[in-house]
């Protein structure tokens, strides 16, 4: 099983993040037939998606790190929570990156990208046997070995939050379906479970909405 390192690559050294700084949980009545929590438990929306964020370091070199504190932001914008990494010194420079999703095939290598910093192990995308190309629409490296990827302009970066205009969209042959559209049970994306501790993958369809 690979070694869970996701929370420490989403920003929990931030004073809004750490538990002595929130609200005591004195006040809080309890809810029948139910367990309370209160509002410092590390399961706070679940799952979590398990994105990939890849740049550029001043010199060229591909960086990637896992992220958990993402979600869309509207049509066209995404949103990730982000304390100071390797990764927000190279979009400060480049104003550009790509986003990715961690799925079945690659749980051991993006658990390991969440783990290493960049500023330590420079060549971590090469260690894990990875391979980029340069993205053709923004100024970030594409991972290969993700069949799914974003490229991303940075709209702001501020207060630890990073917003970023999706420009394109590209996907493997391998994860679509027959009408071309991205088909989540080939792709098989994993999400982190706070509550366990451990991921979990996505893909089964349980219903149709209703049009």
């Amino acid at each position: 099983m690979a070694v869970l390192s996701l929370l420490a690559s989403c920003g929990t050294d931030k004073k809004t993040n750490n538990p002595e700084n929130m609200n005591k949980n004195e006040a809080l009545q309890e809810v029948a037939g139910r367990k309370n929590f209160g509002p410092n438990h590390a399961l706070v929306t679940t799952p979590q998606p398990c994105v990939m964020i890849a740049t550029w370091d001043e010199n060229k070199n591909p960086d990637v790190m896992m992220a958990a504190w993402a979600g869309q932001y509207d049509a066209r914008q995404i949103v990730i929570s982000l304390s100071k990494h390797k990764t927000t010194d190279n979009l400060e420079k480049t104003k550009a990156f790509t986003v990715s999703f961690a799925d079945e095939r690659t749980v051991a290598e993006s658990d390991y990208f969440g783990l290493v910093s960049g500023n330590d192990v420079p060549d971590k995308v090469a260690r894990a046997g990875f391979t980029i190309s340069p993205s053709p629409n923004v100024n970030a490296p594409i991972i290969n070995e993700y069949p799914l990827t974003l490229e991303c302009k940075v709209v702001s970066w501020s207060d630890g939050i990073l917003v970023g205009e999706v420009v394109n969209m590209s996907a493997a042959e391998g994860i679509l379906d027959a009408e071309g559209r991205i088909d989540l049970g080939k792709l098989k994306p994993i999400v982190f479970d706070a509550a366990a501790m451990a991921y979990r993958s996505v893909g089964e369809i349980v219903g149709v909405r209703l049009r």
